[in-house]
């Protein structure tokens, strides 16, 4: 039974993120420390609330929830406890995988749009658009009325990042993509750089960007911050920004602002997660594979 202050969740989605398979290879590190164990990954689900604990509202029972946990808190499960003051009641609008989409990575989403204020005149450049975040970004840009530019892995990945609008969309994985975005662009370049893939791909980026342009950073898939030096920024009167973790934390004041309003443009249908075909619970060791395979497109999800 959940204790004082808890809510037990039947769930119906429980979120799987890129960490959870760095918590299982123990590869973790920086802010992320290696957990105790025994433990059980997830930070993310969505489902009913079975029970509630001492000094809950009984009110919760029966009611469709989703809540992120915190860090490595139980989310691969059937049954899941949460802490009431986590709770978000799912709009009625959206299923459960598409709050869960929303509740962690919907959140950090409008976070790093919010500090990359796009514009109608911005070609906004997004790596790995047929991910979670990158699906977001694509529509957000064709949202504000820019130019949303899509970097895809495979030709399948291409032709769902084309499907959700945006007007350029590249398989990076092919010699010379640079010189093919450019020229769909027909003389026109990025403006804003989306950066959460770093390497190779990160640097071709700001290679890319116009004058004046905006490198918005927020993390590093490849393996690699995206390398540049002040005299890059200043060559090109480049301005960067780091988004993620304490600057996003300082300026909302904690993170329920950003799931709140996360969960509201997905229920106004102005954002729509791309969800991956969701894997059984039992699962969860081949979402792990494709996951790291980049096998996937969108959010990763488990269905107990």
């Amino acid at each position: 039974m959940p204790a004082e202050g808890q809510v037990l969740i039947e769930v119906a989605a429980a979120g799987v993120h890129l960490l959870d398979t760095a918590i299982r290879s123990g590869t973790t590190g920086g802010p992320f420390p290696t957990p105790e164990l025994p433990m059980t990954p997830g930070r993310e689900v969505a489902g009913t609330v079975a029970a509630t604990g001492p000094g809950v509202d009984p009110g919760w029972t029966g009611k469709r929830v989703v809540a992120h946990l915190g860090w490595a808190s139980g989310g691969y499960a059937s049954l899941a406890v949460a802490a009431e003051t986590s709770l978000h009641e799912i709009p009625d609008a959206l299923g459960a995988e598409a709050a869960v989409a929303m509740i962690g990575t919907g959140r950090t989403a409008v976070g790093i749009l919010d500090a990359a204020e796009l514009e109608a005149d911005d070609v906004v450049l997004v790596p790995a658009a047929a991910g979670g975040l990158g699906s977001l970004f694509v529509q957000a840009a064709r949202g504000a009325g820019a130019v949303a530019v899509g970097l895809a892995g495979g030709p399948e990945k291409v032709r769902q990042v084309r499907a959700l609008g945006a007007d350029v969309a590249v398989d990076y994985r092919e010699p010379g993509w640079p010189e093919r975005v450019l020229a769909e662009l027909d003389g026109r370049k990025p403006t804003v750089l989306l950066d959460g893939v770093g390497g190779e791909v990160g640097r071709a980026g700001v290679e890319m960007l116009d004058v004046g342009g905006r490198i918005v950073m927020f993390g590093w898939t490849s393996g690699e911050v995206t390398p540049f030096t002040s005299a890059d920024i200043a060559a090109g009167s480049l301005s960067v920004v780091w988004v993620t973790g304490p600057r996003m934390m300082k300026r909302y004041g904690g993170l329920r602002g950003l799931e709140t309003r996360s969960l509201t443009e997905a229920a106004a249908g102005r954002l729509t997660p791309l969800v991956h075909p969701p894997f059984p619970l039992a699962d969860a060791a081949a979402a792990h594979v494709a996951l790291e395979n980049r096998a996937t497109t969108g959010k990763v999800v488990l269905a107990p």
